[in-house]
């Protein structure tokens, strides 16, 4: 049944409304990122656009320009010093690396092993599944002293080897990204049905062959789902690199040094965490395409 030309406003009215709330905090958060000093901290009222818009908090994070420097440059009575502590261009680069590295190993496993579980029958089919979906309930609180104690004598933190370092912080984004990814690959591979499968191999093509050929072009959106997820999940990542990493950085752990003992640095964590979220936009830019596929496959049956 079509709605009314009236119900029909009224929903779109709603869909607005709700996206607006949901979008303000960024939109105030993006704000903040290019506020002076003086009108993010004006005691009397709430400056919302009446104030001269500044860069100088992505320039410092951004750029590793002196804030001090930039503040006596510009008129801003700013006269508070110090560009490395705040310098996070090392930071985004060690989130990129990271994320881009963990992403690309959980969806590579991922694929494969929703594959065989999608198309394979074996003993245990139902419990490892079940044991798969366990994993993602275990909070990274739950494991990160003995994990410490593992990454120390296996020489895997980043004091010690700083190579070894950025794999395994890698390795262990992996892991908990692993379960999510792999039973929503799952899902995925269920929805394209086994006679296909069946069909190519009766023409001559190996499971192999079945698989990257006919049944993967298929799963597009599911992959593309899957690591956005996953990259998203591993960018934001706090706890599991503040304690296994120290020379290493990501964005999470970097902006939690703004907080100081003479107050937070609101602007430059409004800075950094706004650019933040660009390449984890650009990123679904990119795959936006399949992403709306694969987030709805499997919603509707016949």
């Amino acid at each position: 049944m079509e709605l009314s030309r009236s119900r029909q406003l009224l929903r779109d009215v709603l869909a607005v409304l709700v996206t607006a709330i949901f979008a303000f905090p960024m939109f105030w958060w993006a704000l903040s990122s290019i506020k002076p000093i003086s009108a993010m901290f004006d005691k009397d009222r709430v400056v919302w656009f009446d104030f001269e818009p500044t860069l100088i908090n992505y320039a410092v994070t951004l750029f590793g320009r002196s804030r001090s420097q930039l503040a006596i440059d510009d008129g801003l009575g700013m006269g508070v010093a110090g560009a490395d502590s705040y310098d996070s261009r090392q930071s985004i680069i060690d989130t990129i690396i990271v994320s881009v590295g963990a992403t690309g190993i959980t969806i590579v496993a991922a694929t494969l092993a929703a594959y065989a579980i999608s198309r394979m029958q074996f003993r245990g089919r139902g419990l490892y599944l079940n044991w798969v979906l366990g994993q993602r309930f275990l909070p990274p609180i739950a494991i990160i002293i003995p994990m410490v104690t593992i990454y120390k004598m296996a020489g895997m933190r980043d004091t010690d080897n700083l190579y070894m370092g950025y794999i395994g912080l890698i390795m262990i984004y992996a892991l908990i990204n692993l379960p999510i990814a792999l039973l929503l690959m799952k899902s995925f591979f269920d929805d394209v049905p086994k006679e296909i499968d069946e069909a190519a191999m009766i023409d001559g093509a190996s499971r192999w062959t079945t698989f990257t050929r006919v049944t993967l072009p298929m799963v597009k959106g599911g992959i593309a789902a899957s690591a956005v997820l996953t990259f998203v999940f591993s960018w934001t990542e706090f706890l599991l690199s503040l304690f296994l990493t120290t020379d290493i950085r990501t964005i999470p752990v970097k902006i939690q040094t703004f907080v100081t003992s003479t107050g937070n640095e609101w602007g430059f964590i409004t800075a950094l965490g706004t650019a933040a979220v660009i390449p984890s936009f650009i990123f679904i830019l990119l795959v936006q395409r399949h992403l709306v596929r694969g987030l709805t496959l499997g919603s509707l049956k016949e």
